[in-house]
């Protein structure tokens, strides 16, 4: 199939699941429309017994179409510095102390717990796994890759849960952020692994994964101050250029990131945050006026519901190819790696609290319900295809283990969310 097949086929699927999930689930969007995608994908699982040659259009279709570098180069650079306008950066920047300790500390607690202890696991007789070849820099690979939660899908539950906005602002925080840092991480460790740990240095390792994170940072300022200068410049009186302006910038933010190395995600965070829609880039006596006009960020959110839209029905056909490839014990290492992720995630969050709430208020429940939103998306599911083959079957598992955790974490969690705060 030609992109413009392709495109057609993804919008027409997002658009039809988008009216089934208004007009009959009545579900939150992103719960809905991943539900629809697996029933999607157990469809054409069941198509596929009775015509094999179905099946193997639709798996040779995912084959083909390189889903991770789509989501991390094209769609979460746009989700991101979508939710990234949108989030309340005055609160934002009162709290940015509390903020990217749990982001940081968060991620990097639970890769290691994760990793470590999906490791431990695979080492037990009982699974019958040791011999599927991961080593632990493998399993601290899915362990970052899992660690980071999917903005988009945690703002779209927690804004309905009259929560304060010290409080929405800190969990929309985290999860942004969290994102980048994954990745940085995920990229460091993956960097150790195609290097051979013997060949990897400590001061090697600090000094990549400071270039990521700091480089990331700058970039992210320098093309959001040239952005703002210029929105302002323009005076909200030609929409259709700001929107021309974001579009450019963003995509410039990742190609300037991939050619020299620096984190792309947290450089388009800090880009949409210069671009907030609550900066105040000019007071007169009328009135404030916002960095860009409103229609720019009704174009960003409308871009944003439909790339979120367009994702799950990614994820739910490449769904069909990992459950072709599963052996039976995999389902029971994914229940117990689920409640892994779940712990390890409410104490990396749990201990940054303990130790802020010294000095700083935090609502009632604040820690479970950061826990509990954690939501995880199409980023971990990207970064798990981005694994090298090299793994061998323990990609494949790699890859089990990351769907259930994100259909879990995305249906269960995600419907049960509200519940907490009442």
């Amino acid at each position: 199939m030609s992109i413009l097949e392709i495109t057609t086929v993804l919008l027409l699927l997002a658009s039809f699941f988008s009216i089934i999930n208004l007009r009959l689930l009545k579900l939150p969007q992103t719960i809905g429309l991943m539900i629809l995608a697996i029933c999607l994908s157990l469809f054409v699982l069941a198509i596929g017994v009775i015509f094999p040659d179905f099946l193997d259009i639709v798996t040779g279709l995912t084959k083909d179409f390189d889903f991770s570098v789509l989501l991390i180069d094209v769609m979460l650079p746009f989700l991101l510095f979508a939710g990234a306008i949108s989030v309340d950066v005055h609160e934002l920047l009162k709290d940015k102390v509390t903020i990217l300790f749990l982001a940081t500390f968060g991620v990097a607690f639970s890769t290691f717990a994760v990793g470590t202890g999906v490791f431990w696991l695979i080492e037990q007789p009982f699974f019958g796994l040791n011999d599927i070849g991961i080593s632990y820099v493998d399993c601290l690979l899915f362990g970052a890759l899992i660690a980071p939660t999917d903005p988009i899908a945690v703002l779209s539950i927690v804004k309905k849960m009259n929560l304060s906005s010290i409080t929405v602002t800190r969990i929309a925080g985290e999860s942004l952020f969290n994102d980048g840092i994954g990745v940085v991480i995920f990229l460091t460790l993956l960097k150790v692994k195609l290097m051979g740990v013997e060949n990897v240095t400590p001061e090697g390792i600090s000094m990549l994964f400071a270039t990521e994170v700091i480089g990331g940072i700058l970039l992210g300022c320098a093309l959001g101050y040239l952005g703002l200068k210029l929105v302002k410049y323009i005076e909200n009186e030609h929409v259709e250029l700001e929107v021309l302006i974001t579009l450019s910038l963003v995509l410039l933010v990742t190609v300037v990131a991939n050619e020299f190395h620096l984190s792309g995600p947290l450089g388009v965070v800090m880009m949409g945050l210069f671009l907030n829609r609550n900066i105040d880039t000019d007071k007169i006596e009328e009135g404030v006026q916002k960095a860009m006009g409103e229609y720019v960020y009704k174009f960003w959110h409308l871009l944003d519901e439909t790339l979120n839209a367009i994702l799950f029905i990614l994820i739910g056909l490449e769904i069909i190819p990992i459950f072709q490839n599963f052996a039976p014990a995999y389902f029971l290492i994914s229940i117990i790696t689920i409640i892994l992720v779940v712990v390890s995630r409410g104490i990396g969050v749990s201990i940054p609290i303990m130790i802020l709430s010294l000095y700083k208020k935090f609502e009632k429940r604040t820690s479970l319900i950061i826990t509990w939103g954690g939501l995880r998306g199409g980023l971990s599911i990207a970064l798990a295809l981005n694994l090298p083959d090299t793994i061998g079957d323990g990609k494949n598992l790699i890859l089990f283990l990351t769907y259930m955790v994100v259909l879990f974490t995305i249906i269960f969690q995600g419907l049960t969310l509200e519940k907490l705060h009442k």
